[in-house]
């Protein structure tokens, strides 16, 4: 089969077309002839040699595809040869087939193409799993997501409408702030030429926030927090570490978590599926929230995907696979 794979640690450049041999599906896992494949901040952790692997994975890059299903493992009964899907992938994606936990799978939302479809899974379990399971978030509350035209943030801004929170974001133009507004945040915030900290008090603070720059944004985003406020960490785009006056912790009672999805089991990402379809692909359905996809590229150009994927873009980049 054609694959990309990752030559040795380093840049976009290091992505270099293959063949590789077609993987077979083993107990529980089907095996997805893919259509289209995700680009995601985690491939390029994973091109840098930051991001490994976890044991039994395929080294290939790539953790969400949509396609139709090829062969099925022993123990499979949910799915069926034919079946189209989009899926969660524990790697492999950057090639014409992939294996995967068939919990994992999901189907393709009513009208939807298969190049949107491909947006969805490694973004919508993120989401899901950090804002309304780990961060609580409940209608009626206040939420405050940074980098609000990426995938995630592009995503959250829309659930969290949705489901009734006060909705905020951060972006890094004033056209970009409008994107944001147009998915349904209140009030996007260009970082650039305000402080978020400020516009977040003077709304009485964030009762939730979603971050995946870190760094800097650490003591800030406690500042922007009301009493009770949780903080979720899903990346640190501006670096791992800040120093933090924890008394302020302590004293208003902030809550700091985070969390990775590569890594988890196969049971808990099965779980995260099942709360995805049944409580946000009856939206999906709907059209009442859809994947913003900024631009595609071929399979064999996964490094210009990825120069993209590092420069300016608005919501998803994906690969096209098959055709």
């Amino acid at each position: 089969m054609r694959a990309v794979q990752i030559v040795r640690p380093g840049g976009p450049e290091v992505l270099v077309p293959c063949e590789r041999p077609m993987p077979e599906p083993n107990v529980g896992e089907v095996r997805l002839r893919i259509a289209w494949a995700g680009v995601n901040r985690p491939d390029a952790l994973h091109r840098a040699g930051n991001y490994a692997p976890p044991p039994g994975a395929s080294d290939l890059p790539g953790l969400e595809a949509s396609g139709m299903i090829d062969a099925v493992g022993p123990g499979v009964t949910e799915w069926r040869k034919g079946d189209e899907v989009c899926a969660l992938l524990p790697g492999g994606g950057y090639a014409e087939y992939a294996v995967t936990p068939a919990a994992h799978c999901l189907p393709i939302p009513k009208g939807m193409g298969l190049d949107q479809a491909a947006c969805l899974p490694e973004t919508y379990f993120t989401v899901w799993t950090n804002v309304f399971e780990r961060g609580g978030l409940t209608a009626g509350e206040t939420f405050l997501v940074h980098g609000g035209t990426s995938g995630i943030g592009t995503t959250a801004i829309q659930l969290a409408r949705r489901f009734g929170a006060r909705v905020f974001a951060t972006a890094g133009t004033d056209e970009k702030c409008g994107t944001c507004m147009d998915l349904g945040a209140e009030r996007a915030i260009n970082y650039r030429t305000e402080d978020f900290v400020e516009v977040m008090k003077a709304e009485g603070g964030a009762d939730l926030i979603l971050d995946m720059v870190g760094g800097s944004y650490i003591p800030r985003d406690i500042a922007a927090l009301k009493v009770d406020g949780r903080l979720v960490f899903i990346a640190f785009l501006g670096g791992p570490k800040a120093e933090v006056n924890f008394q302020d912790v302590m004293v208003r009672r902030i809550s700091i978590t985070g969390s990775t999805l590569r890594p988890q089991s196969v049971a808990a990402k099965a779980r995260i599926a099942d709360a995805l379809r049944r409580d946000v692909w009856p939206l999906l359905d709907s059209g009442a929230v859809a994947p913003v996809m900024d631009r595609a590229f071929a399979l064999e150009d996964a490094a210009e995907a990825h120069r993209a994927l590092e420069a300016d873009h608005v919501g998803k980049i994906v690969l096209r696979v098959a055709g």
